[in-house]
């Protein structure tokens, strides 16, 4: 049987990256695994025991399921059970995102962003690997504008986030985020538009007949 088909969104910081993510899971219907859904399965699997019974009274959804089975088979990545594991050393936080991403893997039809996803699965079939890029003044002006950064900061804290994501990679799955052969597709949204861009992602999901 193989593997169910899944993309992965890396991401320059500010290039739009996480908007065209969001629009890909929309127009395919698939579940969007970014950072704050792996956030939310973290406060759930370290949630009290009352409040996950109150939870599981509702059908699960993927977040529900995932936060289960990652308190169950983990639990030695919470360290207390009323506070969320957000605290924990990054070492943990690692396992912890990777468990999160191998789950999501199994379900399948997920748009994962970021946290070296790519990296994780890159062995893997049936795989979508895309790297959203875009030019510097774009980035600023998406990062002062719509994320709030503050303009007579914006080169720094775009420059160390980008080098924080590339060192995390590097120093957990030894692979260079910027080397371009390990994507499948690298999309410029600045001059396709987030929209654009998120037609082209769809339109290599459905020529690879996973709808």
């Amino acid at each position: 049987m193989s593997a169910p088909p899944l993309i992965t969104v890396t991401r320059q910081y500010a290039s739009g990256g996480s908007d065209v993510a969001r629009l890909v899971a929309k127009a395919l219907g698939w579940t969007l695994i970014d950072n704050e859904f792996v956030d939310q399965v973290a406060r759930r699997a370290g949630l009290p025991t009352a409040e996950v019974a109150q939870l599981e009274e509702r059908a699960p959804g993927l977040l529900e399921r995932l936060a289960r089975t990652l308190a169950a088979a983990s639990p030695e990545m919470f360290i207390s059970t009323s506070a969320p594991p957000v605290d924990a050393d990054e070492s943990t936080i690692v396992k912890m995102t990777e468990r999160v991403i191998a789950e999501a893997a199994a379900e399948g039809r997920v748009v994962l962003v970021g946290r070296g996803a790519q990296a994780v699965l890159a062995t893997r079939p049936n795989a979508l690997h895309v790297y959203v890029v875009a030019s510097k003044p774009f980035r600023r002006k998406v990062a002062n504008e719509r994320l709030g950064v503050d303009a007579a900061k914006v080169d720094k804290v775009i420059d160390e986030i980008d080098l924080h994501r590339d060192q995390y990679v590097k120093m957990h799955y030894g692979r260079d985020r910027q080397d371009l052969t390990q994507y499948d597709v690298v999309l410029n949204a600045e001059r396709l538009g987030f929209e654009g861009a998120a037609e082209v992602i769809v339109a290599e999901v459905k020529r690879r007949g996973w709808q």
